[in-house]
């Protein structure tokens, strides 16, 4: 099993784009087998201690391959969302992990 963490900077005042962005393309996770364990927004009272900006959102995603992540990530029925992706985020970090 594989975990993918996404760390995302959202544009200010692009909110609306980037979860329309994510309301069209997060169900597709199941057709690959992926699993959203965690979305969430962090808030200002809970950071314990940080070394760089707050991101809008955190995503936790698994897969039970890269296989399966990279169908997603090339699924065209996802592609076709993309330019409000690209709206809509300033950055974003993904970090591709393993449980130990």
């Amino acid at each position: 099993m594989l975990y993918y963490t996404q760390i995302i900077y959202v544009k200010e005042g692009q909110q609306d784009q980037f979860n329309l962005f994510e309301s069209h393309v997060l169900p597709l996770l199941e057709k690959y087998n992926g699993i959203l364990l965690y979305r969430f927004r962090p808030a200002d009272d809970c950071v314990i201690e940080a070394n760089m900006d707050k991101p809008y959102e955190l995503h936790l995603v698994s897969f039970p391959s890269r296989e399966d992540f990279e169908g997603y990530a090339k699924d065209n029925d996802r592609l076709k969302y993309m330019h409000l992706k690209d709206a809509s985020i300033e950055k974003a970090m993904l970090i591709e992990g393993k449980m130990l």
